[in-house]
């Protein structure tokens, strides 16, 4: 598996030489280092544990700096890459020159919290009549049985909170690369705030 830690920059249109207008999401690939490896002798599964964005060092305590060793400055985001493919070595760093020839990706990230909400919001629901006096307008009606078994279900669409987990898109067509720039653009939106960091990787089902 192929993956990068970037962030996500904001979202733009291009244009092709036929003058088709698309829609893309960019992304940033920051400087991706190499902090561990992990190998099925020692941990049972091969991986490689990758770090991004630096982190200042009054902000790094002992337990959480000391895997990084002398060489490597302490990143802020951490994510092990299982099956990694690429000859990378503990250290060293690369970017975004390792999916240059790839055509689709996946992207993972952390998608916008929306707070506690409703369920015509959270689930789609149609809700009640918007006219005076009906007294159903937003709420979810009924959600048990009067006698058996007299309780809720799991499983049951009702209010709650909503955004702020992890999803991914996947399949996402690569429209642009910039390796001076260390840019991604890719067509459609992905998860996540502006700013917010994802995971670029190679697409499974491509």
């Amino acid at each position: 598996m192929l993956g990068l830690i970037g962030r996500k920059v904001g979202m733009t249109q291009v244009f092709d030489e036929r003058g088709v207008l698309t829609p893309v999401t960019v992304i940033k690939i920051e400087e991706n280092v190499v902090v561990g490896d992990r190998n099925e002798e020692k941990n049972g599964y091969n991986a490689k544990l990758i770090g991004a964005f630096d982190k200042k060092a009054k902000h790094v305590t002992k337990p959480y700096g000391g895997q990084f060793g002398d060489k490597i400055s302490p990143k802020a985001v951490l994510k092990e890459m299982r099956d990694f493919e690429g000859d990378v070595a503990v250290g060293s760093s690369f970017g975004i020159e390792l999916i240059k020839d790839l055509s689709f990706v996946d992207i993972e990230g952390t998608s916008k919290g929306k707070g506690y909400q409703g369920v015509m919001k959270r689930h789609g629901f149609g809700g009640g009549r918007a006219t005076h006096g009906s007294k159903f307008h937003r709420g979810l009606g009924g959600t048990g049985m009067a006698a058996t078994p007299s309780r809720t279900f799991k499983g049951t669409k009702m209010p709650g909170r909503m955004g702020g987990v992890r999803s991914s898109v996947q399949n996402l067509r690569v429209v642009k690369i910039d390796e001076e720039k260390q840019v991604l653009m890719v067509k459609g939106a992905v998860p996540g705030p502006n700013k917010g960091m994802v995971i670029v990787k190679k697409a499974k089902k491509k």
